[in-house]
């Protein structure tokens, strides 16, 4: 499939960019990431840390 054959990518709006993520708690996308990777790094650290731990 060619770039010619493929139709066009409309334009991000700033009103979608800042719309709510209509999750409850989170009033921002922002927010919603930084929870994402906040709990992503706690649980690998917590796997890094657990064999050390279970010994």
């Amino acid at each position: 499939m060619s770039s010619k054959d493929r139709p066009p990518i409309p334009p991000v709006s700033a009103a979608s960019r800042d719309e709510a993520p209509g999750l409850p708690g989170f009033s921002t996308w922002r927010s919603v990431y930084f929870t994402v990777v906040v709990v992503f790094v706690v649980t690998v650290a917590l796997l890094a840390l657990f064999p050390r731990i279970a010994r």
